[in-house]
């Protein structure tokens, strides 16, 4: 039992060290923030293996190290909803770990890609939410004159999260169909490759 926890401590903390990696090795990076990215993988992986209060943790885990190295600060606030509510929100994926290790013990791809993309968007719909929001409250005077604040946030905003979902869906269902272990589940015999 004890040996179980420090393993998944230890996933936990290596998955948030591997997506600040990634972090820091975006594929775009916006002017006012925000990158297309692999960051959010590592933390949907972890809600995807362990659930989603692991999925939570490893997200805050990220906040953690996103606050420590990129702080863009305007206020607590802003600080809550552009890093720590959002990243940790990427562990709402968690909560379809059940059907995805389900989908993939039974040898259902159409499951499984479906589950993947529905957690994934479930994630990344909530940290977008997160970013929209902030986006509202405190960088509507970057909107171009005559753009509503709201419009321009909800632009901006999805132009790099869209992308980065789409990315990371399409990532984690390539790795889960090969490599189903990374979920803990052992690849059926009779499964066709």
């Amino acid at each position: 039992m004890r040996n179980s926890k420090i393993q998944l401590m230890a996933e936990m903390a290596m998955c948030a060290a591997l997506a600040i990696v990634f972090d820091f090795l975006p594929l775009f990076t916006a002017p006012q923030g925000g990158s297309i990215s692999l960051t959010m993988i590592p933390v949907f992986l972890i809600a995807f293996r362990w659930g989603l209060k692991q999925g939570l943790i490893t997200g805050l885990l990220l906040a953690a190290l996103q606050l420590v190295t990129k702080l863009s600060f305007v206020n607590l606030i802003q600080v809550f909803l552009d890093y720590i509510a959002a990243f940790t929100s990427l562990g709402l994926a968690g909560l379809l770990y059940k059907q995805i290790k389900n989908s993939l013990t039974n040898g259902n791809k159409a499951s499984v890609a479906f589950y993947i993309i529905l957690g994934t968007f479930i994630g990344s719909l909530a940290r977008f939410i997160c970013h929209f929001i902030a986006g509202i409250i405190f960088y509507g005077s970057f909107a171009p004159k005559g753009t509503p604040v709201p419009l321009y946030s909800l632009v901006y905003n999805a132009w790099y999260m869209v992308p980065s979902f789409i990315i990371s869906a399409i990532i984690l269902i390539i790795l889960l169909y090969s490599a189903p272990v990374l979920v803990n589940v052992k690849k059926n015999r009779n499964q066709a490759a």
